[in-house]
This record gives structure tokens, C-alpha cells and sequence, in this order.
């Protein structure tokens, strides 16, 4: 298995924003519809583009991750050269290690945010509904997830529900001279995974007067579930002319820009905030220019999150740590299972022609089945210390000679289990 990935911290928002702003959405299936590709997983969110993909049985590594690299320039229409330099090539330990600390929220820009491990889940579901997840990539995401499970509960990591939307909230609010977001009048455009996020934690810090806005129509519904007053296409300039703060989770329709808000704010009195969670930009940067009118960026945002305490952070990537060793051993000693069938079906058949012998000669008798009785747990006896021995040589890569002795000491001849991919050596290949 391998990845491509992209966050905030290296690539930066703009060009995480190009790669959702091209002719086609990347998405697990269109990658998996290549033949080299066995499956795949996207993780797509405000602050990282990540590709985990396991490659067809007889694909080169070099030559899978060119596929992938050409069908997301196609769908994004950026280079595939700029695509090469900008996302870091992941496999092994790397790759588990990096998705296991991405999930737990240890590389998210709000260090300990619980919003990842669903985004986490939701990119799973995806894949799988589409039908492009892999069983090994399956096996990856949901031992990812439970890692994040195992922060959170035996660490204080992320205690406080520290996240990038009330990261920003609280931001909008101090720029008002408010303590919350209680009283205030807010108008959120969206329906997605962060809007849902911000009508939660408003309705937590008792802001009632929320309306919500949606390009695609999907306002109703969505209002209606939480509490909010939807707003059709008419109504906005109306609610943004009273309202306190904007929030744009969208990034998906028109970007609003000074014209429209010199259009909607022309008799307002009051100070405007507006608050760009969107990666693909819902508000022109120019906005934050007219009188009245402050924008919070993602940027903004980041820059402002807290950092938590180191000790924790440490105690969450040992867990991380220790986690992913795990998993990798699991997969290593996965690849020996075919190994240990054909010794356990070798033993079974010398039981069966020994039994059948013992059968021949004496009959069904009690005798027979004694023999038979005291067969079995020989074989079971004998097969104790192979199987044991092949996830230890497993855990060390030393696969090759484990399935050497057995075709040399009994003419075995195994088949790899094509179906769990061995996971390569650690390695990063870094951007470029």
C-alpha cells in the first residue's frame, strides 16, 4: 500500500484549494478505475489531499504512482510535474505512521481535533460504497480509527473539543469584544461536514439566531435537523444586511465578493465578521477591505490555534507509535498465511492416510479411533512451533525463508495470498 499526500503544513492552502477547483472531483472510484490500481482511498478535506492506493499483482510502484499522479492532474488540471514535487510519495512505515497520527489529530492544524477522525470514516465509506477500497486499505482505515479511538479515551489530547471551527468562532467573537457567540446573529453558507460542525457548537454556546444558506438548494432540510432557519436565494441579502457574522463552509458556489457586500451592508450600522472556513474560498479576499467589514481566513485560523502540551502530544504519538507497529506486524504476518495453510493441509493429508491405513488393517474399531484421536493432537502439537516460527520470521520481512523451507523440506510450492498485499518497506520518498 501506498500514499500521496498534501496538507497545509507543506503544499499550503492554495494549492490544496486548485486541486477541488478543477473540471472533475477526485474521488476514490475515478482513481481505482485504473488497471494497475487494486484500490483506493481519498482523504480530501480543508487542510490536506491525501491518496492511500494498493497497486494491481504485477504493477511497479514508480509506474502506479504515475497513474495516479496523471488522473488527479487530469481531474484537477494541475501539471503532473507540479503534482510530483508538491505531494510527498509514502509507503510502509511512513504511510501507516503518517494516517495513524492524522486520524488521532496530531497533525491537524488545531493540534488534537476530533473532526479529522470522522472526515477519516467518511473517506472509508466512500470508497467502500463506490466500491474502490480494498480489503487491505479497509483493514488500514478502520486500524487508523481505532487508534484515534484509543487517544481519545486514554489521553487528554483534544480534551477541551478544540477544533478549526471553534478555533474560529471564538476568534469572530473576540474581534466583536463578545465572550461567545450567545445573542449574536449569524448566517452560515453551506451544508457540509463543517457546517454542521458550526451549527452544533453555536447551538452549544446559545446562539439562536441562525439561518443557513446553501447554493445547491439543500438549505431546508439541513436547517430544519438543527434547529436553524433556512434562507433561499432571495433572502440572503436581507440576512446578511443584520446579521453579525458570515461563515462560508461551502466552497462550492458563487464567491461573494465587496460588491455584493457593499450591495447587502449599505444601511448597516453594525461591524460585519466574516469567516472563510472554506478551502476553495467562499468570500474574495478583498472583502476584508471595506469599512465595517473584517475577514477571518483559514490561515487566520490556523495561525491562531493553540498548541497542546507537549507531554500529552508525546503520550498520543507513543500510542500512535505503538499502534501502527502493530498493525504492520499484523499485515507482515498476514503474508505467511498461505504458508501455514499448505504445512496445515500437508499435515492433514499424511493424518488421513495414516488414519485410513489404521482403518484398513483393524477396522472401525475402538482401536482406529484411538489412533486417529492421538493423530490429531500430534499434528496439532507439530504444528505449534511452524506457525509460531512464521510470525516471527513475518514480523522480521523474512518471509522468503520461511516459504524456502518448506518447499525444500517438503516440496511445497506456495502461492502468495494476492489479496493481502505486503505492506513495502518504511520508506518516504520526499516531494520531488
Amino acid at each position: 500500500m501506498f500514499a500521496l499526500v498534501g496538507s497545509h503544513r507543506g503544499t499550503g492552502l492554495d494549492f490544496l484549494a486548485r486541486l477541488g477547483a478543477g473540471p472533475r472531483r477526485i474521488t476514490s472510484a475515478a482513481l481505482a478505475a485504473s488497471p494497475d490500481i487494486a484500490g483506493t482511498v481519498v482523504l480530501s478535506t480543508c487542510n490536506r489531499f491525501e491518496v492511500y492506493f494498493e497497486i494491481a499483482a504485477g504493477t511497479e510502484p514508480s509506474a502506479a504512482r504515475s497513474r495516479v499522479l496523471s488522473i488527479i492532474s487530469d481531474c484537477s488540471g494541475v501539471g503532473v510535474e507540479k503534482l510530483r514535487g508538491s505531494l510527498d510519495f509514502l509507503s510502509g512505515h511512513a504511510m501507516t505512521a503518517h494516517l495513524f497520527s492524522v486520524g488521532a489529530g496530531l497533525d491537524s492544524a488545531v493540534v488534537g481535533e476530533r473532526e479529522i477522525a470522522g472526515q477519516l470514516r467518511r473517506a472509508l465509506a466512500a470508497a467502500q460504497e463506490s466500491g474502490a477500497a480494498s480489503g487491505a486499505l479497509i483493514r488500514l482505515f478502520q486500524a487508523a480509527s481505532r487508534a484515534a479511538r484509543d487517544v481519545g479515551s486514554l489521553t487528554t489530547l483534544g480534551a477541551a473539543g478544540r477544533s478549526l471551527v471553534s478555533v474560529a468562532l471564538d476568534l469572530a467573537a473576540a474581534k466583536l469584544g463578545r465572550d461567545g457567540m450567545a445573542g449574536l446573529s449569524v448566517v452560515v453558507i453551506g451544508t457540509g461536514a463543517y457546517a454542521g460542525s458550526t451549527l452544533a457548537l453555536l447551538a452549544a454556546g446559545h446562539c439562536d439566531n441562525v439561518s443557513v444558506f446553501s447554493w445547491s438548494g439543500r438549505a431546508e432540510a439541513f436547517a430544519a435537523a438543527r434547529g436553524a432557519a433556512a434562507l433561499g436565494r432571495s433572502d440572503l441579502p436581507a440576512a446578511i444586511q443584520g446579521a453579525d457574522v458570515v461563515i462560508g463552509c461551502s466552497g462550492r458556489g458563487t464567491r461573494l465578493g465587496p460588491d455584493e457586500f457593499r450591495r447587502f451592508r449599505q444601511n448597516a450600522q453594525e461591524r460585519l465578521i466574516v469567516v472563510d472556513l472554506a478551502l476553495n474560498r467562499d468570500f474574495e479576499p478583498e472583502t476584508g477591505e471595506l469599512p465595517g467589514v473584517e475577514l477571518i481566513t483559514l490561515d487566520d485560523v490556523r495561525m491562531a490555534s493553540p498548541r497542546e502540551h507537549s507531554a500529552v502530544v508525546q503520550e498520543a504519538a507513543e500510542l500512535v507509535r505503538q499502534a501502527a507497529l502493530r498493525f504492520e506486524e499484523d499485515q507482515q504476518a498476514r503474508l505467511l498465511d498461505p504458508a501455514i495453510v499448505a504445512l496445515r493441509g500437508h499435515m492433514q493429508r499424511v493424518l488421513a492416510s495414516e488414519v485410513a491405513r489404521v482403518k484398513n488393517q483393524h477396522g472401525c474399531t475402538a482401536t482406529a479411533e484411538a489412533v486417529e484421536f492421538a493423530l490429531r493432537r500430534v499434528v496439532r502439537q507439530l504444528m505449534h512451533v511452524p506457525t509460531a516460527r512464521a510470525r516471527e520470521l513475518a514480523a522480521s520481512g523474512r518471509q522468503g525463508d520461511y516459504t524456502a523451507a518448506l518447499e525444500a523440506l517438503y516440496g511445497l510450492s506456495v502461492e502468495p495470498d494476492t489479496g493481502n498485499a505486503p505492506v513495502q518497506p518504511a520508506t518516504l520518498i520526499a516531494a520531488g
